[in-house]
């Protein structure tokens, strides 16, 4: 290869790179900008309503906690939701996969009360992991078995699951009395707060750790996002994930069962949908209720295109979308700016990082015709 041809490689890996970094940058600034202009036009100051929004998720150590707090499930989610996508395969259902691995993260908790934490926080997590990837098993079967789409699948799968854990915290495994709740978990069976951790003296000394009500599911989520880009990127379960992705059929011919793959992948999917409910209920809550959930596993979905999936980028993702929802009552109360901006806010994001596939997607068909037309 000569030294113009290595130049013009370097300059096309070093184009596509800058692509696939500054568009997510882009979307985000493009989404603020046009959410001050929406906000001026309605007559409130874009400025004072941004700087509450930043002081109400990183302002102090408190905010930023209730960031983390929002972001832990995010990130679960989001890694969830990405692994599915690399595969090509839409897990819209992660919010259903959610709710079963909260459920079993509640049921099991309080049938293993008495044991140590260090039984019972694994078991736990594993088993909603398990709760979650069951739950995406029947739609990974019809998917590989049928071509049942999964986007459908998966969604009706939520439902099922929603009325499943209402039904069950308003009858057998409701708690006594008015609130449909299941009993509170055992200390042994909770997600320990990360201030928990240190001494008053330590907290005294470093007061940054105050961080409310933040718990110890971020590391369990830190921990999940570097094991899935480990995965991806260096196992044969990650390499056929992949190729599935970008070329079933290419897969196919290469001997890479197709279907086996994608069963793996919704499980997968699945799974680290779970752990999010898990986290969840065992580090928020404490007990299992019908709305324990506030669109996490939907969320998750903006959070895994805005991180291209990922697996790593999903973080800073969901630290964006739960630093927004952080922010959001502080925004309303020191600059009275509705809270639904926010939800504005988050949805022009996903339609610029959108928008960005579908620019791409037409420059490569006018490409592909000029090349054409010159051959």
């Amino acid at each position: 290869m000569s030294a113009a041809a290595e130049d013009r490689s370097t300059n096309r890996d070093w184009a596509a790179i800058a692509q696939k970094v500054g568009t997510p940058f882009a979307s985000v600034l493009l989404a603020i900008l046009i959410g001050s202009l929406i906000m001026w036009i309605s007559g409130y100051d874009p400025i004072a309503a941004y700087s509450a929004l930043f002081q109400g998720s990183f302002g102090t150590p408190k905010a930023f906690g209730d960031t983390l707090l929002k972001s832990t499930p995010l990130i679960l989610a989001g890694l969830g939701l990405a692994y599915g996508f690399r595969a090509n395969l839409f897990n819209i259902g992660a919010e259903g996969q959610l709710f079963m691995g909260g459920l079993a993260a509640g049921w099991l908790g309080l049938v293993l009360a008495g044991q140590p934490w260090y039984v019972a926080l694994p078991l736990l997590l594993l088993a909603a992991m398990l709760a979650g990837a069951a739950w995406a098993f029947i739609p990974a079967i019809l998917k590989a078995r049928i071509g049942a789409h999964e986007v459908i699948t998966t969604m009706m799968f939520t439902y099922i699951a929603r009325y499943l854990v209402s039904y069950l915290v308003i009858g057998p495994l409701k708690s006594p009395g008015q609130i449909p709740q299941t009993g509170l978990l055992p200390v042994e069976a909770q997600l320990p707060r990360i201030q928990s951790l240190f001494s008053d003296a330590t907290l005294q000394a470093m007061p940054f750790l105050k961080m409310g009500r933040a718990h110890m599911g971020i590391l369990v989520a830190l921990v999940a996002a570097v094991i899935v880009w480990w995965v991806l990127k260096y196992t044969t379960l990650g390499y056929e994930n992949r190729a599935v992705g970008y070329n079933p059929w290419a897969a196919e011919t290469g001997g890479i069962s197709v279907q086996w793959t994608t069963v793996k992948a919704l499980c997968i999917s699945g799974s680290l949908a779970g752990l999010a409910g898990a986290v969840e209920v065992m580090g928020v809550h404490h007990r299992l209720f019908d709305q324990f959930s506030s669109g996490f596993g939907f969320t998750g979905i903006a959070v895994a295109l805005l991180a291209k999936n990922h697996p790593i980028a999903v973080i800073p993702a969901a630290l964006l979308f739960g630093a927004l929802s952080a922010g959001a009552g502080t925004m309303q109360l020191m600059a009275d700016v509705p809270q639904k901006i926010i939800l504005i806010v988050q949805a022009l994001v996903i339609f610029f990082v959108a928008a960005e596939g579908i620019v791409t997607y037409f420059i490569k068909q006018r490409q592909k015709e000029a090349t054409s037309n010159v051959g």
